[in-house]
């Protein structure tokens, strides 16, 4: 492969993807292909992984020992935290989120399936569709990822067959419509003898589209973010006080959606008060305007009671604030989630206390299903929720914004992540029962 100058990457895109599958797919595998093939890897790198694999009396270097470097993972053969992986080819940038496979580890899935533009899902030929693959592609249609690729592995452990391939193919593509899913692009792969991962495969030809990587390159991004509802979540007021700028009052953060321009009329949520954009400063000097996901400083005209937490947003598509909240939820929890439950919700840069009021429904992968009002979600389980917040909070649709969309549920004692949460329908749910309110000081 040539070499990659500077010039080269600023004109490429970058796709941001993930892997995932059931225990065994052989997701690690693929990703070491991939980087492997596709002369992402460093010569001491590989030269680990021969070492690794030759210690462990194999004769081939087990390009899965790339992505699984966690000890854990090595000794038990599995992946069980998300690994990132930045490579790059003439034709496109990528940052690649290796997965797990193990129900257990699902809520690691979730994180990296979370930002990608694109997910791998992988199926073992021997097995077809399994629950675990079912999960996985709800999650992806739950967190709207609008690419989905089903590579079918271990192809050559079925002796090539197209009708295996195909069978897989059309069971998956049929449930994964069902959900949503815009964009499924399947392919039949082996992983361990590189058959369609970079290279065509000779032992195929009766597939005549793209290899994964090929895919990969050409997939039309549409992840651009700057013409969305433009979106400013504050981290920080910014106040010199120095003899040099003794006025300056800034409000930093990085935009998570759409753009800004100098002279925008703007409004700051929850508390509804208006101003003009005055200036912006990006990476200390002024522009006239920045967007997504440029981290930046807004400067107003008028002095404004602004705090960390607070949203600023163009006063023409403000969104509209609220304390009740449904959405659709992924529970990622060793302990349940229930009716009544007390916790914290943060939303972009604020975090507020939260009563979980009521759970419509929860998914049944297997059919799609709904089991109406199940009191409960245990881990992994997938659910509708409403949510009654103590103080008001400008949430957007997840189908308008993946990122003022979203939220995440947290244990008040401990910190603990609960549940990933997405504003807005994502599955019909039935008519809820109406809960009793709390008496101690949680009920809104």
């Amino acid at each position: 492969m040539s070499t990659i100058t500077i010039e080269d990457l600023a004109e490429t895109t970058l796709l941001r993807f993930a892997t995932a599958g059931s225990v065994d797919d052989g997701k690690s595998t693929l990703v070491g292909r991939l980087l492997h093939d596709s002369k992402s890897v460093l010569t001491d790198q590989l030269e680990a992984v021969e070492r690794a694999s030759a210690s462990r009396g194999q004769e081939a270097p087990d390009l899965a020992l790339l992505t699984d470097g966690l000890r854990a993972e090595r000794e038990q053969g599995i992946t069980i935290d998300v690994a990132y992986r930045y490579f790059a080819t003439p034709r496109r940038r990528f940052i690649l989120a290796d997965t797990p496979g193990h129900v257990q580890y699902t809520r690691n899935m979730v994180t990296g399936a979370s930002t990608a533009e694109l997910t791998v899902i992988l199926v073992d030929a021997r097995n077809g569709v399994v629950e675990q693959t079912r999960r996985h592609a709800a999650i992806a249609a739950l967190l709207r990822v609008p690419h989905v690729v089903l590579a079918v592995n271990k192809m050559d452990l079925v002796g090539y067959e197209e009708s295996v391939f195909a069978n897989i193919a059309e069971e998956f593509t049929a449930y994964a419509g069902e959900l949503g899913v815009p964009e499924i692009t399947a392919i039949p792969i082996s992983a361990l003898a590189g058959d369609n991962v970079v290279d065509p495969s000779s032992n195929m030809d009766w597939y005549g589209g793209p290899t994964v990587l090929e895919h990969l390159e050409t997939v039309a991004v549409s992840h651009d973010m700057a013409h969305c509802h433009a979106r400013l979540p504050v981290q920080v007021v910014i106040r010199p006080q120095t003899p040099e700028l003794p006025d300056y009052r800034g409000y930093a953060g990085q935009i998570a959606a759409g753009t800004f321009r100098v002279g925008d009329d703007v409004t700051v949520l929850p508390s509804g008060k208006k101003s003009k954009i005055s200036g912006i400063d990006l990476l200390g000097k002024p522009v006239d305007a920045a967007w997504t996901p440029q981290s930046v400083t807004v400067l107003l005209e008028d002095d404004i009671d602004i705090s960390r937490g607070d949203l600023i947003v163009p006063t023409p598509d403000a969104p509209a604030t609220t304390q009740d909240i449904e959405a659709t939820v992924c529970h990622v929890a060793d302990h349940p989630l229930s009716v009544g439950h007390r916790v914290l919700l943060k939303h972009g840069t604020r975090t507020v206390k939260a009563i979980v009021k009521d759970i419509p429904s929860r998914l049944t992968l297997a059919d799609l299903s709904l089991h109406p009002h199940p009191g409960e979600l245990v881990a992994n389980d997938i659910g509708r929720v409403k949510i009654r917040t103590a103080e008001p909070l400008p949430v957007d649709s997840y189908a308008d914004s993946r990122r003022t969309g979203s939220f995440i549920l947290i244990d008040p004692n401990d910190g603990t992540t609960l549940t990933a949460g997405m504003v807005g329908e994502s599955f019909a749910a039935p008519e809820p029962v109406k809960t009793e309110a709390d008496d101690d000081g949680w009920d809104f």
